[in-house]
């Protein structure tokens, strides 16, 4: 029986994707729930299953196509042994003809072709460990690192030949190594790679950011003291208590982002065309740093969570941003963002707005500094916070004050819970 393998209903935010990698190839045997395919689109990488097992038959999308919504990329022959003895009829693909104008007769997919041209190389010669002879790109890009390897080894001694009296001495350049220099070569390397969709549309939404708000930022400091003597005593019996849920920071700036919003709602609205949405609920976006860049999971109803729990849902967008698992309904909406720069260190930055919210709280790295207290100067642990706004939308003095409640509200950890 054969089964139609299409692409998944994209939501209306998403238009369209790109074909990243597939994992299978024509004739591959695959089990049920098994990764064929990943699709990339400007929010997320999704990943299409196999939805039973059985052997791959041919492929519509190739690597690099751009698709719609449940459009078809492949079909597959279900219920089949999954012996890959040989390609089933009519599954090979043709030969192709290079830009040398050699004929290539090993299998493999337009990707690795388009690879193979880009540095103008034959398939005769690379080792081709795919299913069925299969040629990979992994196959050739160990072949050019192979190649780049031997090219920099250095070139074996010879014994000079007999010299006769008549032959004049030629004097030899010096080689960096004999010189004892340590540096870099001549060599100006330069790489070319298109801008993933993701990272496109990140700066796109970045640049739009500055380019259609009024953004403007403030800052403040904040005596991080009580809250790290609370988390001290209480780490060990929190973590035992919740099953494992670790207790950081982050869970009580969400708790006191989403106790200051309430005091000023315009900080947590938004502008659309000439209408101010107020939202009578606190949506808290959370910043999480990928490979691919930064992605953004709401944390729905934040202001009904407890600690533990924005602590848990905290950690499980960071392990599923990290296995490419986030879905676009958990990163689609948010009427607040926090970004937590301070675990890379960063001590002072002024965060970017996440359209079309209007504020974006910046939290960065602790810091021992002296400071005045009690008309002493002593040494405390400070983070500098930062606010950024829509100043079309939210005055200075709301910005100030909003932060002021951050800022009292994490000196004294109590006033979270009372809501005071």
């Amino acid at each position: 029986m054969t089964v139609e393998i299409k692409a998944p209903a994209f939501p209306e935010s998403v238009a369209d994707g790109v074909v990243s990698a597939w994992h299978k190839g024509p004739g591959d045997s695959v089990a049920r729930d098994e990764l064929l395919v990943e699709i990339e689109t400007d929010k997320v990488v999704m990943e299409v299953v196999a939805p039973a097992a059985g052997v791959i038959e041919a492929i519509m999308a190739t690597e690099g196509e751009t698709i719609t919504s449940e459009m078809l990329l492949a079909t597959l022959s279900a219920g089949a042994d999954g012996v890959q003895a040989s390609e089933p009829p009519g599954s090979e693909e043709p030969a192709a003809e290079t830009k040398s104008g050699s004929v290539e007769s090993i299998p493999m997919g337009p990707a690795v072709r388009a690879l193979l041209d880009e540095h103008e190389l034959s398939s005769e010669g690379i080792e081709a460990t795919g299913k069925g002879g299969r040629l990979l790109k992994e196959d050739v890009m160990a072949h050019l690192k192979r190649q780049s390897e031997q090219q920099s080894e250095p070139q074996s001694e010879q014994q000079p030949a007999p010299v006769s009296l008549a032959q004049q001495p030629v004097a030899r350049v010096p080689a960096a190594s004999d010189l004892n220099i340590d540096g870099p070569t001549s060599e100006r390397i330069e790489k070319r790679v298109p801008m993933t969709r993701m990272r496109a549309r990140i700066a796109e939404r970045l640049l739009g950011a500055t380019q259609q708000t009024a953004m403007l930022t403030t800052f403040n400091e904040v005596n991080m003291a009580p809250l790290m003597a609370l988390r001290s005593q209480y780490r060990d019996q929190f973590e035992s208590v919740h099953n494992g849920t670790r207790l950081g920071f982050m869970g009580f700036f969400v708790k006191a982002a989403c106790e200051a919003l309430k005091r000023f709602p315009e900080v947590n609205a938004s502008i659309d065309d000439n209408d101010v949405v107020y939202h009578g609920y606190q949506d808290i976006g959370v910043a999480v740093s990928v490979d691919e860049g930064l992605v953004v999971p709401v944390l729905r109803d934040a202001d009904f969570m407890s600690i533990a729990d924005v602590e848990a849902a905290i950690a499980s967008f960071g392990s599923k941003a990290r296995d490419k698992k986030l879905t676009i309904e958990e990163m689609t909406g948010g009427t607040f963002t926090v970004s937590n720069g301070g675990v890379f260190g960063s001590l002072l930055s002024t965060p970017i707005l996440n359209p079309p919210q209007t504020g974006i709280l910046g939290m960065h790295t602790i810091q021992e500094r002296p400071i005045a207290m009690d008309g002493e100067v002593v040494i405390q642990p400070m983070m500098y916070l930062a606010l950024s706004y829509d100043h079309r939308l939210v005055d200075g003095k709301t910005a100030v004050q909003f932060l002021v409640t951050i800022k009292g509200l994490i000196e004294d950890p109590a006033r979270i819970l009372l809501q005071i």
